[in-house]
């Protein structure tokens, strides 16, 4: 770091020693001369002052860096962290919303799953009724079926026999369904 603020000040020593002595043979010039020098000394101080913002320039920035500062005062510094600080409560801010949002997302998911499951239960007892209905169905079903040979057979032998002074209508049983049932019993006259 020295050596370069060492250099700086070399430079500018050996800029303005140049400076000072076109300055000073000015006088004794012939005047088509006199104009060149000038600008050529006109450029030169341009060069010095440059220089001079370079050499002020890294001043401040050996100074920040031994000071721990970044470049900006305070001030800017302050004003830096306020920034941050709304940025990062910003930030904040956004994750509670999402939070509240997952949250809230959590919870229809767990209603559903119950809704989901007392579907179930409800759809299990359900098949269970049917299957019961289907098992006493189909005994109802036997049932009648074996109901419907014994009037079949009762039928028969009534017909067949012989009139014991009742007047009979001879009579075929007419099936109301698939089951063989009887329809209607004969009348007596």
């Amino acid at each position: 770091m020295s050596s370069d603020f060492e250099g700086y000040e070399q430079d500018f020593a050996v800029l303005t020693a140049e400076i000072t002595n076109k300055i000073a043979r000015v006088p004794r010039l012939p005047p088509d001369e006199k104009k060149q020098v000038v600008a050529n000394v006109e450029k030169q101080l341009e060069e010095a002052k440059e220089l001079k913002r370079s050499r002020i320039a890294y001043s401040d920035e050996v100074r920040n860096e031994l000071l721990g500062d970044d470049g900006n005062s305070s001030e800017n510094q302050l004003i830096k962290l306020r920034e941050e600080r709304a940025h990062l409560l910003d930030n904040t801010e956004r994750l509670e919303r999402s939070s509240r949002r997952l949250e809230a997302g959590y919870q229809i998911a767990v209603e559903t799953e119950q809704i989901g499951q007392e579907m179930l239960e409800n759809l299990s007892h359900d098949r269970e009724k049917i299957q019961r209905a289907r098992e006493r169905l189909r005994e109802t079903d036997a049932n009648l079926g074996k109901s419907s040979r014994v009037l079949t057979g009762m039928l028969r032998r009534i017909s067949s026999r012989p009139s014991s002074g009742l007047h009979t209508v001879p009579w075929e049983p007419s099936p109301c369904c698939t089951c063989g049932v009887p329809a209607h019993l004969p009348t007596r006259p």
